[in-house]
């Protein structure tokens, strides 16, 4: 028989264990994504029409797993992996990526901000790309041609180093540094992102910075450098750029089910000595959208943008760009949503092809981010989407 000192070391020794181990049990680790996917129509892609299935178009079909642990006094490890895919095939959305979207880890105080080191999207996209057209109108159909100025989820910055402040009054900050990693030159390749934003009541305001700096590499933008940035015929012929920069300012404002929204950007492309144009091309672009929510699962959103690039490298009538997006959408539950997207670009005047100077061609519309690959052979495109997304 077990006497009662026993009974009551034992206790001592069991509670004495359990205190020892580290206490897993205050973590958290949470398993999210959406999957998206819509049947599409095209009315030209490289001169024909098309019908087929296209994900990631209201939400990035994508899965990923972030984290968090206490460490006392309001500071935390935190960490997030995110990887997309294709749920039509089943396969990465960039092949030998195993988290292609984001992968980061970092600290967070409550007080001081946040730290975070790896694979990140820039401050210039977190706090001011965010009020634009994409989160409204969708990056398919509702980002600025190709996505010039990068307001959808398309830049991200490897090896990078991101301070966030925390939000006083109502305004906070961010800036981000990405490593080029090129020996004996710390600018080459790198990226550096600064952003602003402030949110009051029915009021957000956003601005934001971004500079990509090219390597000495002469086949385009270096896929070694830290940025990665969407290419189409819109920026074809800029790509050799030696830094590419984008600022942008943006605000929305909500009046009861009603939100409006203004936006600005403005995209350098500069050459250097590997470049294979000599002068520096500006593209600015000026947009507006609105979004209603008319009953509680029903909501519409609308929105037009204008682009203009410049008049350099033997251009004389500078290429525009003008475009209509439309977004519906039913919301059958909190987590799942069907949606009808239209949208429809019109081009004039001139841009550089793909050899950069003398390579004057026509430019071609290209609707949203979603036809970077495929602009329209004329001078019109127009692109409609039904689709059905979950987010779990």
């Amino acid at each position: 028989m077990i006497s009662r000192h026993a009974i009551a070391l034992r206790s001592v020794v069991c509670l004495a264990a359990c205190a020892s181990e580290p206490a897993l049990a205050q973590g958290s680790v949470t398993l999210y994504g959406n999957v998206d996917e819509a049947l599409v129509y095209t009315n030209n892609q490289n001169g024909k029409s098309n019908e087929y299935m296209r994900n990631g178009n209201l939400y990035a079909s994508k899965f990923g797993f972030k984290g968090a642990e206490p460490l006392g006094s309001g500071l935390s490890a935190i960490f997030d992996l995110q990887e997309g895919f294709d749920p039509g095939t089943g396969a990465q959305q960039s092949a030998g990526l195993a988290f292609n979207r984001y992968a980061f880890v970092g600290l967070q105080d409550t007080r001081a901000g946040t730290l975070t080191l790896g694979r990140q999207y820039t401050p210039y996209y977190l706090l001011a790309g965010t009020l634009g057209p994409v989160t409204y109108l969708t990056g398919a159909t509702g980002a600025h041609p190709g996505d010039i100025d990068g307001f959808d989820t398309d830049i991200r910055s490897n090896s990078s180093v991101t301070y966030t402040s925390p939000t006083i009054a109502g305004l906070r900050g961010s800036v981000q540094y990405g490593f080029g990693g090129v020996a004996g030159s710390m600018k080459s390749g790198s990226l550096f992102s600064a952003a602003l934003r402030f949110d009051s009541g029915p009021l957000a305001i956003g601005a934001g910075y971004l500079r990509m700096n090219n390597t000495e590499y002469s086949g385009g933008f270096d896929p070694a450098a830290s940025a990665t940035f969407p290419h189409s015929a819109l920026n074809s012929g800029y790509l050799s750029a030696r830094t590419v920069q984008h600022v942008a300012a943006l605000a929305t404002y909500t009046i009861g089910n009603l939100l409006l929204g203004v936006n600005y950007s403005n995209v350098l492309y500069r050459p250097g000595g590997h470049s294979l144009f000599t002068d520096t091309a500006v593209f600015n672009t000026y947009g507006a959208l609105a979004s209603y929510r008319i009953t509680t699962p029903f909501e519409i959103s609308g929105g037009y943008s204008y682009t203009r690039a410049s008049t350099s490298n033997g251009i004389h009538d500078a290429a525009r760009y003008q475009q209509v997006s439309l977004r519906e959408l039913y919301h059958l539950s909190k987590r799942t949503t069907l949606y009808t997207l239209q949208a429809y670009q019109h081009a004039s005047g001139q841009t550089l092809g793909a050899n950069g100077a003398g390579d004057i061609i026509d430019a071609l519309p290209i609707v949203g981010d979603s036809q970077n690959t495929t602009p329209s052979s004329t001078n019109n495109q127009f692109v409609a989407m039904f689709g059905l997304a979950i987010s779990f």
